[in-house]
């Protein structure tokens, strides 16, 4: 962990999170790079709402560009896997989404970023099961602490989680601090209509970002 170079990057940050400033760190102190990592894409949709079949790909986004601007206004460099509603395949021949998963892995490790989240939304067999879940990469210490942080700040809803080890692609192949975000759960109606509400994808995306935030003040 570079902390004392994270320093000034932290200082601004802490101050977005109370409205002090808006605009980025100054030239003089070393930008940190945050990649954002909208997960699905194109023909992948992800998991679907269970009451109007709202497509997890397109709500991934959404939480995404929320969370872009809450790190550009705390002075980070902000990089993002996809933009649009289209996938990173290319075309849909035989294998497409490891093509997917491989270009995420190069967007990511190309940026020589500091930090990755990937952000998703889950569904279960149970439609009570509800609320946002963490993960982080097997072995990795810091990763593991960062999703505490932002486990701590998600646990809003009616049951609190732990963050958990996850095997995902996105997690194993990159080279930075990286967690994985489980937004909420398509299977629960609760879940699903909160999360179309753009104000409800607002909360999420300040909470993730404010566990980074806390995390680098406090675990770093």
């Amino acid at each position: 962990m570079k902390v004392f170079a994270w320093l000034g990057v932290i200082i601004f940050a802490l101050c977005s999170l109370i409205s002090c400033v808006s605009t980025p760190v100054s030239s003089g102190m070393e930008t940190l790079t945050v990649v954002i990592d909208a997960g699905h894409g194109g023909i992948d949709g992800g998991v679907s709402g269970v009451n109007t079949s709202v497509k997890e790909s397109d709500l991934n986004l959404e939480i995404s560009k929320k969370l872009k601007s809450y790190f550009l206004s705390g002075g980070f460099n902000v990089v993002m896997t996809r933009e649009t509603s289209a996938g990173l395949y290319g075309g849909l021949s035989k294998g497409f989404k490891m093509r997917d998963m491989e270009k995420r892995r190069d967007i990511i490790n190309g940026a020589n970023a500091d930090l990755m989240i990937s952000v998703h939304l889950n569904f279960y067999s149970s439609p009570e099961r509800r609320g946002a879940q963490v993960f982080f990469r097997q072995d990795d210490q810091n990763s593991e602490e960062l999703a505490r942080y932002i486990q701590k700040q998600l646990n809003f809803t009616e049951r609190e989680y732990s963050p958990l080890m996850g095997d995902y692609y996105v997690l194993n192949q990159t080279n930075c601090l990286a967690v994985l975000c489980e937004c909420g759960f398509l299977s629960n109606p609760d879940d699903e209509r909160l999360l179309l509400t753009e104000e409800y994808r607002d909360k999420i995306a300040y909470r993730i970002y404010k566990g980074c935030i806390m995390y680098m003040l406090e675990g770093a």
